[in-house]
């Protein structure tokens, strides 16, 4: 059978070319924005838990199976354990890489902990929440004015053994 109608020219797969060093380049642009906004939110966090007599903030968080959370946000005084809700921020002083819309309303400061929180997983431990997950906790010791995080991984292992005899 002849037909009139021309050929269909074989399709044209077009390679993908990665740009790794654009890549680079950006993620250390978005690295330089994000500590700049942090400096910032740790000088407005820090003061305001100053000023209320806080000496030190704990984060728990724990992810697996694609899932993960911010478990519980506590402080203490210098005599024990202290309530966070009625203590707020302004959106403005609030913003880092995961802020919503901007304005100067107030926030609880403890939503502001938890977005640095989850933002501070994502910059040092992106996937903490894939496969098998992640557990740790975030220690804000406001006189040192310093955060720290300990990550703990998890993962799943095997180890093969085999006998002839």
């Amino acid at each position: 059978m002849t037909t009139d109608q021309p050929a269909s020219p074989e399709p044209q797969v077009t390679p993908y070319h990665f740009d790794y060093e654009a890549w680079l380049a950006e993620d250390a642009k978005r690295r330089a924005a994000f500590a700049e906004q942090l400096i910032n939110l740790k000088a407005h966090l820090f003061d305001t838990l100053k000023a209320r007599g806080i000496v030190l903030v704990t984060v728990s968080f724990d992810g697996c199976g694609d899932s993960g959370q911010i478990e519980d946000i506590s402080a203490v005084d210098e005599h024990g354990a202290v309530e966070l809700a009625s203590i707020t921020l302004s959106q403005s002083d609030c913003q880092t890489g995961g802020g919503g819309p901007e304005s100067n309303a107030p926030r609880p400061i403890t939503d502001a902990i938890e977005t640095l929180a989850y933002d501070l997983l994502e910059s040092e431990h992106g996937g903490w929440e894939n496969n098998d997950g992640a557990y740790g906790e975030f220690t804000f010791d406001v006189a040192a004015r310093k955060i720290t995080l300990e990550h703990n991984q998890r993962f799943t292992s095997s180890e093969l053994y085999t006998r002839e005899w």
